[in-house]
């Protein structure tokens, strides 16, 4: 496996790609190319959490699937860790809309350019998002096709469409969180988090309705696999129901799961992303094994009936039999 970090901006320290790129073989693939998972982890856009990337990217490698993990821009600026979430935050002009979906769009040219040398099919390449991630991945699903990125890079629509989403307990429509939390941790979080990526904590409506990728779903959108939990006390799980009936109405394929227990945050849901019991559900757990089943609906390996040493074997078996027939 190839595992290295590229910083996606010369001036830029905290914008990372990490590749996850699986080592080609002549008995695996002999030179074929594969699909590929870009992960946005979540964080609230103040970071991004290592709870949701590599553990993450280790799983979708284990499907067979070449994954990067996106560190896009974010309030601490790569930094890990929370900002005290009590007093005036400074805005950084770096983390707000539209930064982080154009990271997307910049990873999506840098797998591109490599795509020869890591045998990526640029064809078959999916967006995976937890939280704020999801909302960015969302975002991306929506605007990819738009002069907000393609004409911001100066490059063909063409060159950063999405083959699909994996959208895990992410925000689409801005004003759902508006008088939906029921603790002051969670207000205070509410308004950082719009700081970070909005500039304010008090938003117009209109910017709310820009960032609301729900209000915004058209049949371009990639088909997408949703879940969260209806316990979920940050993001309700409203969010996922209403990007879900978005798509319908749009006539775009999805797929959705509402799990019943689980908070916010879960990632794989399971001891290999937790770091205490709050963080492990054995019901929610299950959505890692159905989005790969729904994976294999669109990326399935090309892959022959037979080995090639079996048919090399078979072939030298019936030339062997012909000749002693002679």
């Amino acid at each position: 496996m190839i595992i290295k970090t590229i910083y996606l901006y010369e001036d830029r320290q905290d914008i990372t790609l990490t590749t996850y790129v699986l080592a080609d073989s002549p008995e695996l693939l002999n030179g074929k190319k594969r699909p590929a998972i870009l992960i946005c982890p979540g964080g609230a856009y103040i970071t991004c959490s290592d709870r949701e990337a590599e553990p993450v990217a280790l799983r979708f490698a284990a499907m067979g699937y070449h994954v990067f993990v996106l560190r896009y821009s974010t309030y601490n600026n790569g930094a890990p860790g929370m900002p005290p979430l009590v007093g005036e935050m400074v805005v950084n002009q770096n983390s707000i809309y539209p930064a982080p979906m154009r990271d997307i769009g910049k990873a999506f040219l840098t797998i591109r350019a490599h795509a020869d040398e890591w045998l990526v099919d640029t064809e078959k390449i999916a967006l995976c998002g937890f939280s704020a991630g999801a909302h960015n991945c969302a975002m991306y699903s929506v605007y990819w096709q738009e002069p907000v990125i393609c004409e911001f890079f100066g490059e063909d629509p063409s060159a950063f469409k999405p083959a699909a989403s994996i959208l895990c307990y992410g925000i689409s429509d801005y004003r759902l969180l508006f008088g939906a939390l029921s603790d002051r941790f969670a207000h205070l979080l509410r308004d950082a988090s719009q700081v970070a990526y909005l500039g304010t904590k008090s938003p117009t409506n209109e910017l709310l309705d820009i960032v609301s990728p729900a209000l915004h779903v058209t049949r371009m959108a990639p088909p997408a696999f949703l879940w969260a939990t209806s316990a979920d006390s940050l993001v309700p799980a409203e969010n996922t129901t209403r990007m879900a009936t978005a798509m319908a109405h749009a006539g775009v394929p999805f797929e959705v799961h509402i799990f019943e227990q689980g908070q916010h945050g879960l990632s794989l849901a399971d001891q290999s992303t937790a770091g205490s019991l709050f963080e492990i559900d054995a019901d929610a757990a299950q959505w890692i094994g159905l989005a790969e089943a729904w994976l294999k609906k669109r990326f399935a390996l090309q892959l022959p009936e037979k080995p090639v040493w079996l048919v090399e074997m078979e072939a030298g078996q019936d030339s062997t039999a012909t000749a002693g027939g002679k």
